[in-house]
């Protein structure tokens, strides 16, 4: 089979090999802590097929696109509970006339407006990671993607580079603490309803978790402390993925609650 050279390696066609980060085209270079296992312009057949394979994108491509289908889930069951009228406790209320006090028909579209937006995030985010290594034309696509899945509505037609992360993780903190304010106004005007402190304690949580993954990913902790080692598994972009999906399902929780409430008692 003929052998031929790349990226400082011996590669034998057309098999796909994974380089170092030393020897990644200057595009694919992100986090220099991560030394091993790269996919480096690789053909496009097989760079779908390598969601299969073991490297050093291989959870970040899972973890979210594992989050998508719970929120795909999560939908199907919200609109079939939804459906059924059920509203027991711990279950959603029923869409079909459902009022609050004033007697009005309670809107469900901003609740699965969310989820759908969600799914938009993760399944971006994923095929992002999967497809990135392909060219650099294709990179840029993605991330573009990407961008534009983190900040919903906002069309993006360029990314910062990797020397921009600490800003980049900033301004997406700030957008997030813009919820801040009408919480204070929920919990100033509605303080003595038990629903105003469960939902406030759902969004305190999600609140630390999206802190906490904006740290992680900004830092590049653990993988700054010992690069090499956290190459496959434990660095920072999948445990920033796992955190964005755990505070999304913690929002969801929280929308339950004000679906429930809003029923019961109306705007």
């Amino acid at each position: 089979m003929e052998e031929k050279k790349k990226g400082g390696l011996t590669e034998l066609a057309p098999q796909c090999e994974l380089v170092d980060y030393k020897f990644l085209p200057a595009y694919l270079k992100d986090n220099q802590f991560i030394l091993k296992y790269y996919r480096a312009e690789w053909p496009l057949k097989q760079t779908f097929l390598s969601i299969f394979c073991i490297h050093n994108e291989t959870l970040n491509i899972w973890t979210h696109l594992i989050g998508f289908f719970i929120f795909l889930a999560l939908m199907a069951c919200a609109g079939i509970v939804l459906q059924r009228g059920c509203s027991s406790a711990r279950s959603l209320p029923c869409a079909g006339g459902a009022a609050g006090s004033g007697g009005a028909i309670v809107a469900r579209w901003p609740f699965f407006t969310y989820l759908a937006g969600a799914m938009a995030c993760l399944l971006s985010s994923s095929a992002c990671h999967l497809l990135s290594c392909h060219s650099r034309r294709l990179q840029y696509v993605m991330r573009g993607m990407d961008c534009t899945g983190i900040t919903v509505l906002i069309v993006t037609s360029f990314y910062p580079g990797p020397e921009h992360r600490m800003l980049r993780a900033k301004v997406f903190f700030c957008m997030g603490l813009s919820g801040v304010v009408p919480i204070m106004h929920k919990v100033i005007r509605f303080g003595d309803r038990p629903a105003a402190l469960v939902t406030t304690g759902y969004e305190a949580a999600m609140g630390v978790l999206y802190a906490l993954a904006t740290v992680v990913y900004s830092s590049r902790m653990p993988e700054r402390w010992m690069p090499g080692t956290f190459d496959i598994l434990g660095h920072s972009h999948q445990l920033f993925h796992v955190l964005v999906v755990a505070a999304a399902y913690t929002h969801y929780l929280g929308a339950v609650v004000y679906l429930q409430w809003r029923d019961s008692e109306g705007c």
